[in-house]
């Protein structure tokens, strides 16, 4: 404890003593360490508001579309259609490990009013862990549709933002009542506005979601428009869509490897690409920032050898009254480490603000804001570890390996 107490002190004195060249060597590690924290951050920040612009739609999420047959099977000929109805989707659940919801979807404009006011959106007839699935969180106070209201029938409507601002303006449309067509729904939920970069059939912001028991009794609707489903997980996407066309095939009668009977979009395949993408990404912006950290390493390990050599007669003295080798090199190694440790600790304070910072600019909806995350600071962290490593063991063997009178002679 007293020898390391003894170096800190060693270590202070010469820092006080070459001031410029204390500071030249830490601006490096300083600089680097800020460059590397700050690109790490964009990347996450910037991967973030990717993956929250791509799951608007809903995440590990696939719709499946009911086409026409392309190709001949078993004595069927081409161009029949199909048509999708909910026992389906028990059947897909049930035969498919890899499906973790599920729900059917109908759908059909209807005009919508409330007092003067009148647009035609899309009712969509659903289950409740549609909600889950498409990310449709409804405001305080509000609730989606449940259970009870799926068994009962209830006429009960979850509308999107974009429809309460034109049925209602400001005024608060929790608990009133809206006539879709000639039927009066009560609204129990309005959806929180969200980020949605893709859709089919119409935004969320412009739907009104009612129980799918609701959408078939009042429009006598049997046949639907689309089932949507969601996988555990989003790498497996690809096996799942085979194994729903070879079940839809079992029951439809149909070539299983006939795509346009049953047309699925699978997000899936956004995910894999996010993951790589930004994988790729993070490791080029680690690479940059690792190249600088680098370059400061090699000056703070061409430094030490100048204290080496300047402090040759004092490694002498201290081999000579009884020092080990082990002794020394714990002295120049620690003493590289300081520097590293002391211009990495100056760059995290210098990287934190600069990401506080940019927190207040708006960039974040186009390419997310900068986040110092735990992945950031063990990315950081471990690099500048390996650069005090290797900035610090060889002058410090080449200390520690000194002839004891050659030093006293010099």
């Amino acid at each position: 404890m007293n020898h390391l107490g003894t170096i800190v002190s060693e270590f202070l004195l010469d820092l006080r003593a070459q001031k410029l060249r204390a500071f030249l060597t830490m601006f490096g590690i300083v600089w680097g360490t800020v460059t590397i924290i700050v690109l790490i951050a964009f990347g996450v920040g910037f991967k973030k508001q990717m993956s929250v612009n791509m799951h608007g739609i809903g995440e590990s999420i696939a719709i499946m579309f009911p086409g026409k047959t392309t190709k001949p099977w078993e004595g069927f000929g081409t161009g029949r259609p199909m048509s999708f109805v909910e026992e389906d989707t028990k059947l897909l659940a049930s035969q498919i490990p890899g499906i973790k919801a599920i729900s059917p979807e109908f759908g059909r404009r209807t005009p919508t009013r409330v007092g003067q006011n009148i647009l035609t959106p899309l009712i969509s007839g659903i289950h409740p862990i549609y909600a889950d699935m498409r990310n449709i969180i409804p405001e305080p106070n509000g609730r989606f549709i449940d259970d009870i209201d799926l068994k009962d029938r209830k006429r009960v409507a979850v509308i999107g933002n974009k429809v309460k601002e034109f049925l209602f303006g400001q005024s608060d449309a929790l608990g009133k009542i809206i006539y879709v067509g000639e039927v009066p729904f009560m609204v129990i939920g309005v959806m929180q506005k969200k980020t949605q970069s893709s859709s089919y059939n119409s935004r969320d912001q412009d739907r009104i979601f009612i129980p799918a028991t609701t959408h078939s009794s009042i429009y006598g609707s049997i046949y639907l428009n689309n089932i949507i489903y969601q996988v555990y997980d989003p790498r497996q996407g690809e096996e799942v869509v085979a194994q729903v066309r070879q079940v839809m095939a079992k029951r439809y009668k149909f070539d299983p490897t006939d795509k346009d009977a049953v047309w699925i979009w699978d997000t899936t395949s956004f995910d894999k690409f996010i993951f790589y993408f930004f994988l790729g990404f993070n490791i080029f912006m680690g690479a940059i920032g690792s190249f600088t950290l680098g370059v400061a390493g090699i000056g703070v390990a061409n430094i030490m050898f100048i204290v080496v050599q300047e402090r040759i007669r004092e490694i002498g003295v201290k081999r000579a009254v009884g020092a080990k080798r082990s002794n020394i090199l714990f002295q120049f190694f620690m003493e590289t480490f300081f520097i590293v440790g002391l211009g990495s600790a100056i760059g995290f304070l210098i990287a934190f603000g600069i990401i506080t910072v940019l927190q207040y600019v708006p960039i974040k909806e186009y390419v997310g804001t900068p986040e110092f995350s735990t992945e950031v600071a063990v990315a950081t962290v471990t690099i500048l570890c390996i650069i005090g490593l290797a900035a610090g063991l060889m002058p410090a063997r080449k200390a520690a390996n000194l002839d004891v009178v050659e030093c006293l002679r010099t």
